[in-house]
């Protein structure tokens, strides 16, 4: 390569990822770090709701299977617009599992065996912390006037709220008449 090629390489690989934006930095820095911390939540719950799928056993296997694969769609289908909102900002996204891995509050559980009960509630918990995490999110992009992803996360506050009330209602224990 020419010496001018090179130089341009190396120039457009320093160059930011400025995504224009009527945000001031200050704004762009901390929605970008609230959200990033709340997508690396959303990769380790969703890998520990499909490693509880996976490992599911006992009498209410299929339907805690079902509910979990679910649950972990759900997830799933949370990240990207994340990041999305993240780059939308100005910022910069999560790179890596390594980053994720350094980023994320959620709790790994590499157990050789967990009980399902104890799945559902471990979960149940997650979920309710997360939703408080999207809460704190949420003042973040009021304070700073991010409407667009307060909006967002309204809609997370939502589905995460879902995800507890249906882990919380699979894992009671009813009466011998059923209720």
């Amino acid at each position: 390569m020419t010496k001018k090629v090179t130089a341009e390489l190396k120039r457009r690989r320093g160059a930011p990822l400025a995504t224009p934006s009527d945000l001031h930095a200050d704004a762009t820095r901390d929605v970008a770090a609230a959200l990033n911390a709340i997508l690396a939540d959303v990769f380790a719950l969703y890998l520990k709701t499909k490693n509880f799928h996976w490992h599911m056993s006992g009498p209410h296997f299929r339907d805690y299977h079902l509910l979990l694969d679910e649950q972990a769609d759900q997830l799933y289908a949370m990240a990207d617009p994340v990041a999305e909102r993240v780059r939308k900002v100005g910022g910069a996204t999560l790179r890596s599992i390594g980053h994720i891995s350094r980023t994320q509050r959620v709790l790994d559980n590499d157990a050789d065996y967990v009980e399902p009960l104890d799945m559902l509630a471990e979960l149940r918990e997650d979920n309710k912390t997360l939703a408080a995490r999207l809460r704190n999110t949420h003042d973040v992009c009021d304070e700073h006037r991010d409407i667009a992803t307060a909006s967002l996360i309204e809609v997370w506050i939502d589905e995460t709220e879902r995800r507890t009330w249906f882990l919380f209602e699979a894992s009671r224990k009813g009466a011998p008449t059923g209720h």
